[in-house]
C-alpha cells in the first residue's frame, strides 16, 4: 500500500506543486552527482597511495592531492548536509499532500478486493490513475492548502465510488460502500481492527457450552454468542451483566420494529456513536443491520453515498472512447439494448446489434470493420457465448488505425469466469438491474403489452385474466428473494414463461365454449404444471404454485370484490394507460403479505441480507501470517482455537465394546442396526477433526508442511467457518461454534443410546440419516404386528403438549422426538394447532412429536395441513425427511402460500 502512496504523492505534487518536484529532483540530482565526486576523489587517492613507490612523505604532489581531496570532501559534506536540511523541508511540503496519496491507496485496493466478489468487476491501475488524474484536474482550486487538499480527497472518494458502484449488481453496491467507510475509518482511527472484525464475524466462533450461559430464554443462542464478543470491546464490557439486571428495558427495545431509533437501554444512548451502535444492531437485531449501515454510512461518507448511483447512458457515452468498449453486466429482466437504440436514435447515430453465439464472430467481424470506418454504434450481445471471439475483438478495438470518430462498442454479457480480465479492464462496466417489486414488475409487463394485444380477444374474461397473469408473474419473480419461505429452489421465471402464458390463454378464450365458460382446471393446470411448473422441479415448490392457481384463478376473479391481497385487485380498464395508471396508483414497498407470506418474512429477508453481506467481507479479508491491528497472529489464533477444540474433542469409539453393546441390546433390531451405521459416521467425523488439528498444530510449528487441506483448515477457522474436509462428511452449519457445539450433543445421544439405553425421547436433528430413523421405526412397529406389510404402513404423527423435561416413558410404540422448529407460522399448545406467528418470533419450538405408524393406504385428511419437514433451513431434496400433518382452523393453502415447514435446525 505504501508503495502505490508514493506512487501517487508524486503525481499530486507534479501537477499541485510542480516547482516542489523539481526542486526536488534538482536536488536528488545534486546529491547523486556530489556523491559520485567524493566516489572518484577516494578512488583516485586509493589508486595513488598504492601505486606510489619509496616514501610518502617525499612526494610533493601527493601530498598536494590529499589536501584537495580534504577541502572537497569538506565542501561535498557541506553541501550534502545542506541538501539533506532542503529534502527535510521538501519532504515536509510533499507530506501535506500524503492525505491524497493515502486515501487514493485506500480506494485502489478496495477495487482491486472487489474482484474477489465477482470474476467481472476487474479494474486496472490505468484506469484507476485516469480517474485519479482526472479528480485533480475537476476539483475546487483554493488558495488554502488544507482546503485545497480535502477538495481533491472528497472528489476522489466520490468519483471512485460512481465510477466503481456503476459496474456493480445492486447486491455489491451496499457492500462496496460499507467497505469503502469501515477502510476510511479504521486508517484514519476512528474504528479500530477488534471492533471491525466483531462487525463481521461476530461470535461465530465461540461455543455456546464454553461462555457464560444466556440469563433469559427469549433471547436467541446467535444473539447471546455476539454479545459475548461484544462485551470484549471496552464501551461494551458491562453489558451481559446489565442484560441481566435490566431484562424488562432490553427486551422492551429488542421487541420494537425499529431498535435502531428507539432510545438504548442503561445508558448507551448517549455514549454510543453511529458505528457503535452498528456494533449493537448487529449483535442484537441482525435484520436491522443493512437500515443501521445505511446511517453509518451517511454519517461517515455524506448522504450521497447511502442514496446510491443513478445508471446515466449519455454520461457514460461521453465518457468513452474509440478504444474504451462499454459492457452492461446482465441479470433476468435487465438487457440495455432498447436504452442503448433509443440513445442512438436520439444522437442521430447509426446502431446495429449482433447476438453472439456459434458462427456469429463472422457478422460480428464484417460489423466492426464497417462501423469503425464509417461511424455508428456496434452492440455485441450475449458475449458470454462467443468467448472465442474476445481476445481477437481487444485486438481490433486497440491497434485498428484511422478509426471513425463516432465509433463506440457496447456490450452484454453474463457472469463468466473464463471471460478475459484484459478485456475487461478496458471496458467502462455497468448493470441495469430492474427496479423491484409488485408495481415495478407490472409496469414492466404493461410498458411491452399493445392495445392491438389487449383488443385482441372480445370475451370480457381476458383482460381480467391477462392482468392476473401478469400478476402471478411478478409474485413468482418477487417471492425469491425471501430464500426458502418463497421457493426451495429459486427458479429463473423469465418473460417467456409470461409470453407463453400469455398466448395460452389467448388461444383457450379463442376456442371457448360461450356457454360452459373457462376450463379453470386447464387453466390451472397449464399455469401450474407447464407455463410455470415446467421449469419447478420440487414438489414442494410445485405445490406452492398450484396453489396460486387454483386461488386466483376461479370465476371470482371477474368479480369487483376480488383482490389478491388488500389493495391489490384487478382494475377494470379498456387501455394500456389506464392501467400502467392504475399499477402507478400501488405502493412502492410491498409487504410480504402481497405474496403470501407473513410480515415475519421481510425479518428473514434483511437477516440473510445482512448475512451475505458480512459473510462476504469476511471471505475477502487478507490472509497473511501479520498480527492483525498489532494484536495475535492469524497462526496464533487458530492455534489456541485448535488446542481449545482438541481438549473438548470426544474420544474415540472403541468398536468391540460398541459391537458388545449392540449385541446385549439386540444387534438385529432395525434401530440398532441404524445406530451402529450413526456411530460409524460419528466416529468417522471425530476422526478427521481430530487429524485435522493435529496436522494443523505440527504444520503452524513448522515440523510438518502446511498442505493445501491445512491452509484451508487455517482460513477457515480463522474465520470461524468450517473446514472443507469436516463439511465434506458432516453437516451444514452457520458458524464453526454452533458445529462443533452439535457435534458434542450429536455425540452425547450415541453415547447415552449406545451405553446406558434407548432414549425416551429422540432428538432427530442429531441424526445424519433422519429418514433411516423413521424406516427403522416402520420396520420396527411392522414386525410388531404379525400380517402387516412394510409397503403398507404409513408414518403418522400427534402433537403432544409435553416438552422434552415432560416426558416420563417411552410411547407404547413408535418413538418421541422433540428438537423440531416451525418456520413461517406459530403453534397454539394448548390446542395443538397451528396460528399466525407471533411479532419478530421466525421460528417456534414444537413440543414433543409421537411418530408412529399405521396399516393403512388411505390419504391423508384433507384439513390438515401437510407440513414438509427439512434437516436445515436450506430446504432442498437432500434436506427433506417427510412429511408430518399438522391441524389447522384456516385452509391449508393459507399455510402453503406461508411457507410453512418444520426444521429440524434452525442456525
Amino acid at each position: 500500500m505504501k508503495g502505490l502512496g508514493d506512487q501517487l504523492l508524486g503525481m499530486v505534487i507534479l501537477r499541485e506543486k510542480a516547482e516542489l518536484e523539481s526542486e526536488r529532483n534538482k536536488l536528488l540530482e545534486d546529491i547523486q552527482a556530489n556523491r559520485k565526486k567524493m566516489k572518484d576523489l577516494e578512488d583516485s587517492l586509493l589508486f595513488r597511495l598504492t601505486s606510489t613507490k619509496g616514501s610518502l612523505v617525499d612526494d610533493d604532489s601527493l601530498i598536494d592531492m590529499l589536501r584537495d581531496t580534504k577541502a572537497t570532501a569538506e565542501d561535498v559534506k557541506r553541501k550534502l548536509q545542506v541538501a539533506a536540511e532542503t529534502q527535510v523541508q521538501i519532504n515536509s511540503a510533499r507530506e501535506e499532500f500524503r492525505p491524497v496519496a493515502t486515501r487514493g491507496s485506500i480506494l485502489y485496493f478496495l477495487i482491486v478486493e472487489m474482484s474477489m466478489v465477482n470474476v467481472m468487476y476487474q479494474t486496472s491501475l490505468a484506469q484507476f490513475l485516469g480517474v485519479f488524474e482526472l479528480s485533480m484536474a475537476r476539483s475546487t482550486k483554493s488558495p488554502i492548502m488544507s482546503k485545497r487538499i480535502q477538495n481533491i480527497v472528497d472528489y476522489l472518494t466520490m468519483a471512485i465510488f460512481q465510477y466503481s458502484c456503476r459496474g456493480f449488481y445492486e447486491e455489491h453496491k451496499f457492500l462496496f460502500t460499507l467497505l469503502l467507510a469501515l477502510k476510511i475509518d479504521l486508517e484514519n482511527g476512528h474504528v479500530k481492527h477488534q471492533e471491525f472484525m466483531t462487525l463481521i464475524k461476530g461470535g461465530a466462533a465461540l461455543d455456546l457450552n464454553a461462555v457464560e450461559p444466556k440469563p433469559f430464554k427469549w433471547i436467541l443462542d446467535l444473539t447471546w454468542l455476539n454479545l459475548v464478543e461484544l462485551s470484549k470491546l471496552h464501551h461494551f464490557n458491562q453489558i451481559l451483566n446489565q442484560i441481566g439486571r435490566n431484562e424488562k428495558a432490553w427486551k422492551g427495545w429488542f421487541d420494537v420494529d425499529e431498535p435502531e431509533e428507539t432510545p438504548i437501554p442503561d445508558g448507551y444512548e448517549m455514549s454510543l456513536d453511529t458505528f457503535r451502535r452498528l456494533l449493537l444492531i448487529r449483535s442484537w437485531c441482525p435484520d436491522r443491520v443493512t437500515v443501521q449501515a445505511r446511517k453509518y454510512i451517511s454519517q461517515s461518507l455524506g448522504r450521497e453515498y447511502a442514496e446510491g448511483v443513478i445508471l446515466d447512458l449519455k454520461s457514460m457515452w461521453t465518457e468513452s472512447t474509440i478504444r474504451t468498449p462499454m459492457i452492461c453486466f446482465l441479470t433476468l429482466g435487465s438487457d440495455p439494448s432498447n436504452q442503448i437504440e433509443a440513445l442512438a436514435k436520439r444522437q442521430g447515430l447509426d446502431c446495429r446489434a449482433v447476438s453472439m453465439g456459434q458462427g456469429q464472430d463472422v457478422h460480428a467481424r464484417r460489423l466492426l470493420q464497417q462501423f469503425m470506418t464509417s461511424g455508428g454504434w456496434v452492440l455485441l450481445q450475449n458475449c458470454h457465448l462467443g468467448l472465442d471471439f474476445l481476445d481477437e475483438l481487444l485486438d481490433i478495438i486497440l491497434y485498428t488505425d484511422n478509426v471513425h470518430e463516432s465509433f463506440r462498442l457496447w456490450m452484454t454479457t453474463e457472469v463468466h469466469k473464463q471471460f478475459p480480465i484484459n478485456l475487461l479492464q478496458v471496458c467502462i462496466k455497468f448493470t441495469n438491474e430492474p427496479p423491484q417489486g409488485i408495481k415495478a414488475g407490472l409496469k414492466r409487463t404493461y410498458s411491452g403489452v399493445t392495445q392491438d394485444l389487449l383488443d385482441i380477444s372480445t370475451v370480457y374474461q381476458w383482460k381480467p385474466m391477462l392482468y392476473a397473469v401478469a400478476f402471478l408473474h411478478t409474485t413468482v419473480q418477487e417471492r425469491r428473494k425471501f430464500g426458502p419461505l418463497g421457493w426451495n429452489i429459486p427458479y429463473e421465471f423469465n418473460n417467456g414463461d409470461l409470453n407463453s402464458s400469455i398466448q395460452f390463454v389467448q388461444n383457450h378464450l379463442d376456442d371457448m365454449d360461450l356457454k360452459k365458460g373457462v376450463s379453470w382446471s386447464t387453466v390451472r393446470y397449464m399455469l401450474g404444471e407447464i407455463h410455470y411448473g415446467g421449469r419447478v422441479t420440487d414438489d414442494m415448490d410445485k405445490r406452492l404454485l398450484n396453489t396460486f392457481a387454483k386461488l386466483w384463478f376461479s370465476d371470482n376473479m371477474f368479480q369487483p370484490s376480488f383482490h389478491f391481497y388488500k389493495g391489490y385487485g384487478i382494475p377494470a380498464c379498456s387501455k394500456v394507460q389506464q392501467y400502467l395508471d392504475h399499477v402507478d396508483q400501488l405502493p412502492l414497498i410491498d409487504s410480504p403479505e402481497v405474496f403470501g407470506l407473513h410480515t415475519n418474512a421481510d425479518i428473514t429477508y434483511q437477516t440473510s441480507m445482512a448475512k451475505a453481506v458480512l459473510d462476504t467481507i469476511v471471505s475477502i479479508q487478507p490472509k497473511d501470517s501479520s498480527a492483525a491491528g498489532g494484536g495475535e497472529t492469524r497462526e496464533g489464533i487458530v492455534k489456541r482455537l485448535a488446542e481449545d477444540m482438541l481438549d473438548k474433542l470426544p474420544t474415540d469409539y472403541v468398536p468391540h465394546e460398541v459391537k458388545a453393546r449392540l449385541q446385549k441390546m439386540g444387534a438385529l433390531s432395525p434401530m440398532n442396526i441404524f445406530l451402529k451405521q450413526e456411530i460409524d459416521r460419528m466416529q468417522r467425523v471425530i476422526s478427521c477433526v481430530r487429524n485435522t488439528l493435529k496436522d494443523l498444530m505440527l504444520a503452524i510449528d513448522g515440523t510438518i508442511i502446511m498442505s493445501e487441506s491445512l491452509r484451508d483448515a487455517l482460513d477457515r477457522m480463522f474465520d470461524a467457518r468450517i473446514p472443507a474436509a469436516w463439511s465434506k462428511i458432516s453437516w451444514d452449519s452457520t458458524s464453526l461454534g454452533f458445529w462443533f457445539t452439535e457435534l458434542l450433543e450429536r455425540n452425547a445421544q450415541f453415547q447415552s443410546w449406545c451405553f446406558e439405553g434407548r432414549p425416551m425421547v429422540f432428538w432427530m436433528t442429531g441424526f445424519f440419516n433422519p429418514q433411516g430413523f423413521l424406516t427403522a421405526m416402520r420396520q420396527e412397529v411392522t414386525r410388531a404386528h404379525k400380517g402387516w406389510a412394510l409397503d403398507s404402513v404409513v408414518l403418522y404423527n400427534d402433537v403432544t403438549r409435553q416438552y422434552k423435561d415432560d416426558i416420563t416413558g417411552p410411547p407404547q410404540e413408535g418413538v418421541y422426538i422433540h428438537g423440531l422448529y416451525l418456520d413461517g407460522a406459530g403453534w397454539d399448545r394448548r390446542n395443538s394447532r397451528l396460528i399466525e406467528s407471533p411479532n419478530k418470533v421466525l421460528f417456534t419450538q414444537m413440543p414433543v412429536v409421537h411418530m408412529y405408524a399405521i396399516n393403512s393406504t388411505a390419504g391423508k385428511d384433507p384439513r390438515l395441513y401437510c407440513c414438509p419437514v427439512y434437516k436445515k433451513p436450506r430446504r432442498t431434496d437432500l434436506t427433506y425427511i417427510t412429511d408430518c400433518t399438522l391441524k389447522t382452523t384456516m385452509n391449508p393453502d393459507h399455510w402453503v402460500l406461508r411457507g410453512v415447514a418444520l426444521l429440524c435446525d434452525v442456525k
